[in-house]
């Protein structure tokens, strides 16, 4: 089942947010969903559908709903049309949207408020890292974290173990930016992942861009079903 719901933010309008819930009475696992640079578009709600469909409540927010009407979507590699909104995506602002999502799962009877996780995509992939920076959550997803490198000294207040993807031939985001976050996972002692796909690049995951590659989203997507499975669910 799907459904829009209105959530509201600390200091700012409004935000709209995805939601997909599995069949049955639950409760169930949570996992909020972050968008890349180009809204919550058909790839987005339909990655939420297959959250979903593994057993999670899936839920995700229009994070640019301060300076974008709700819905706002734009097509890939149009980054001029996103620019002004991806630029509003301050941490502070981040830190507000995040709480807000997660304050919601919580009032849920069908969430298991102790199983709650997140995973986002470029964009979404810095305030997944944010995200557990700041909540109590039990994991957290990131693929290809543009600016990751920048919000690194936040490896210090994670709360839940961290995944994270990369491409190789990633032209964005460079080896020092990687290493930027990985030494600082380190150096705080915090639970990581830490996956290069070498033949992949910048969006691999997203059948909807030119990037897209097939076995590396499959493989991937393997690893992201195994680790939620085991820190959400505990299974095996």
């Amino acid at each position: 089942m799907t459904s829009t719901i209105t959530l509201q933010v600390k200091d700012a309008p409004a935000m709209n947010a995805y939601v997909a819930t599995p069949d049955g009475n639950g409760p169930f696992p949570a996992i909020m969903v972050f968008q890349e640079a180009y809204g919550v578009n058909h790839h987005i709600r339909n990655l939420t559908e297959r959250i979903a469909a593994e057993g999670y409540i899936a839920i995700a927010p229009e994070l640019f709903h301060r300076t974008a009407p709700p819905g706002f979507e734009a097509a890939y590699g149009d980054f001029g049309v996103v620019m002004a909104h991806f630029q509003a995506m301050t941490t502070e602002n981040i830190v507000n949207d995040v709480a807000a999502t997660h304050e919601w799962l919580l009032t849920q009877d069908k969430v298991q408020k102790d199983k709650v996780g997140c995973i986002g995509f470029c964009l979404g992939g810095r305030v997944s890292f944010i995200a557990n920076s700041t909540l109590p959550l039990a994991a957290s997803v990131s693929f290809y974290g543009g600016g990751m490198h920048l919000v690194a000294d936040r490896a210090a207040t994670l709360n839940a173990p961290q995944l994270l993807f990369w491409g190789g031939k990633d032209t964005h985001i460079t080896p020092e930016h990687i290493q930027a976050v990985t030494d600082a996972l380190r150096s705080a002692g915090k639970d990581f992942i830490n996956v290069e796909i070498s033949y992949a690049e910048h969006g691999f995951f997203c059948d909807a861009r030119p990037s897209y590659h097939p076995q590396a989203a499959k493989e991937a997507w393997g690893m992201v079903k195994e680790f939620f499975k085991n820190k959400l669910t505990g299974s095996n």
